[in-house]
């Protein structure tokens, strides 16, 4: 028999991913997306998960308005603290074991370098928070549980949902014309979801666990992650460099969350470089683009 998967949030960037890799590699797939499966509602998980009997359950869905919610921190933490305890709770009862992903924003961006998975965490604000509680409940109710911290995903889902992502927001400030400022102070890894998902299939094929980072693999500051994009798409917007200062935020970020995937390169092959990733990227939207274009 193939092994059942039930994946949450399967309508985002990384879960069309997922849902790709995973049914490609022989699993039985269960698409959840929010409109359809509410992971804040206890009994509704656990009634779900039961029918369909998984081994293996991941976890996609998050309350990410890093901004928003500053104002609304109880409604992040349900989603992203106790929508965990939820599905952590839902996993024990099946003996399923349970793949969460988390953030880079668990630490606070003073280290310097790229942060290891036994670095001290110390989230800055409500969105941060609440990952990282979500991270303690799975560990708190489930012996074999694999959480996978990441950082600024992108992937050719993005153009199917209402955020989007980086590159979109890039690429549609340079169709506006105008002057388009980036902050150069804060430093991330930008993360590939197509690369995203078959690591993830990997670790899980390797029988891991514990806590991994799956970062893009490339310390980059946001300025200079928007020159690559602009470079790749052959662009040429008036791009100017802003700091944190200048761009003020509701919410603390951590000025430096790139992730070492040093623990990672150990099971899995390394990430694509960041510059292939985004011409990726490029050629995977176009089919997208141009069925909009010819609508």
């Amino acid at each position: 028999m193939h092994p059942k998967v039930a994946i949450c949030g399967a309508a985002g960037q990384l879960g069309v991913e997922l849902s790709r890799v995973f049914a490609a590699a022989g699993y039985q797939t269960l698409r959840l997306t929010r409109t359809e499966f509410d992971i804040t509602n206890a009994t509704a998980v656990e009634h779900q998960l039961a029918r369909f009997e998984p081994e293996l359950v991941i976890n996609t869905a998050a309350y990410n308005m890093v901004d928003v919610a500053e104002q609304e921190p109880l409604a992040a933490y349900q989603v992203n603290g106790l929508a965990v305890r939820n599905l952590a709770l839902a996993c024990r009862q099946l003996d399923a074991q349970l793949v969460h992903f988390s953030t880079d924003y668990v630490f606070d961006g003073t280290k310097g370098s790229p942060y290891v998975e036994t670095d001290a965490v110390r989230p800055l604000g409500a969105y941060a928070v609440s990952k990282l509680a979500g991270e303690l409940y799975a560990q708190a109710y489930l012996d074999k549980v694999l959480i996978i911290r990441t950082s600024g995903v992108f992937g050719p889902g993005g153009l199917l949902t209402a955020r989007g992502n980086f590159i979109e927001l890039m690429l549609r400030l340079a169709a506006g014309g105008q002057t388009i400022r980036v902050v150069e102070d804060h430093i991330a890894s930008p993360t590939y979801a197509p690369a995203l998902a078959e690591r993830t299939l990997a670790l899980v094929q390797a029988g891991m666990s514990g806590i991994y980072h799956a970062g893009g693999g490339q310390a980059i500051s946001w300025h200079d992650y928007a020159r690559l994009i602009f470079d790749a798409a052959g662009l040429q917007p008036e791009l100017r460099a802003t700091d944190e200062r200048e761009y003020r935020t509701a919410a603390r970020r951590p000025r430096f969350s790139a992730l070492s995937n040093a623990k990672l390169n150990q099971v899995v092959a390394p990430m694509p470089p960041l510059k292939e990733a985004i011409a990726q990227y490029l050629a995977a939207r176009q089919p997208h683009t141009a069925k909009t274009t010819a609508t």
